[in-house]
């Protein structure tokens, strides 16, 4: 199952039948020059998370991650990608010393609501990005390419929230409800979700996020292991990066977190732009609650489509045409 996303960059998000595929992305922000993996592409880069970072999260400051974040170990441009990972309680805005050309100082507002309820994350400026990194150790970051580095990752942290929210909205309300969402594959879900809405929906919230480069999934260790074993069908990078995002859902008037996993891949790049390309995979962790909601979704669109069911509703629709 694979949902494009291109929010004026090369993301999309990758399922477990998907791993291995590669659409032509649109335009991305990263200068072409600056992509120098650890490995070429696709092979990923060191993660773009500082590697020691495993304490669960702080009080919401201006970024929900911690911050007293050790040295990170990679230098590569995409462990440099995500300004979030680099957010400190106090970045300054002003030039660093020596600094060879100026900086936006302008900070992006996210989509993504705070799980405080007071406003939306926002993303660090260039400025603040750049100052971030020197106070980090990457002393060789070239000045040049920071504004590409915050755009393209902040379209990739975009694309994760939409991705939760989507997985929100069929199941915020329970189990039942996220079937009958679901029962009818993906293709019709977004029309099955427009006839349950209300309006009086509660909206998710991101309350903290934990990088954990290190830790590989369940999952992605299942796709390095069928890869071994069936490379020509199943061969695939492992990711370059690991985040767990837990997010504020309101239940019955009451409020739980729930915790959301994606893994960060890098694809190959675009044959026609030699754009690079990047890829989400986002779902539910493993708990019991989110894998029953991860059964109801991707088992209800297999079966969907396994069934004949997808075939079987177009025919008739046909039908129902020619009638009249």
């Amino acid at each position: 199952m694979l949902t494009p996303y291109q929010p004026s960059c090369p993301m999309h998000k990758k399922t477990a039948e998907a791993l291995n595929t590669t659409p032509k992305p649109s335009a991305c922000p990263i200068p072409h020059d600056q992509r120098h993996f650890a490995t070429p592409p696709p092979s990923p880069s060191a993660c773009p998370v500082p590697h020691d970072q495993r304490h669960a999260g702080p009080p919401p400051s201006s970024c929900p991650v911690p911050h007293d974040q050790p040295k990170p170990e990679s230098k590569s441009i995409l462990s440099q990608l995500n300004p979030l990972n680099y957010m400190f309680k106090d970045i300054s805005q002003a030039p660093a010393q020596n600094q060879a050309m100026a900086l936006p100082t302008e900070r992006e507002p996210s989509t993504i609501p705070k799980g405080s309820g007071d406003g939306n994350w926002e993303y660090p400026s260039p400025q603040q990005m750049y100052n971030a990194l020197l106070r980090k150790g990457y002393t060789d970051t070239d000045i040049t390419a920071v504004e590409s580095m915050v755009s393209v990752h902040n379209f990739l942290n975009e694309g994760a929230w939409a991705e939760i929210v989507g997985w929100e909205d069929r199941f915020s309300q329970g189990l039942y409800k996220g079937w009958q969402v679901c029962k009818r594959g993906e293709e019709n879900s977004e029309a099955e979700l427009e006839k349950m809405r209300t309006g009086t929906e509660d909206i998710p919230s991101l309350v903290r996020f934990q990088g954990r480069p290190k830790d590989m999934t369940p999952k992605a260790i299942m796709w390095q292991v069928l890869g071994t074993l069936y490379p020509s069908k199943f061969e695939t990078e492992p990711p370059f990066d690991r985040h767990d995002w837990f997010v504020s859902r309101r239940i019955g008037g009451t409020t739980k977190e729930i915790r959301y996993i994606i893994d960060y891949y890098s694809g190959e790049a675009d044959p026609d732009s030699d754009e690079p390309v990047f890829y989400l995979d986002v779902r539910p962790a493993m708990t019991p609650l989110g894998a029953a909601e991860r059964l109801i979704r991707w088992g209800s669109d297999v079966w969907w489509k396994a069934s004949g069911a997808e075939v079987r509703e177009r025919e008739q629709l046909e039908q129902l045409q020619q009638k009249k």
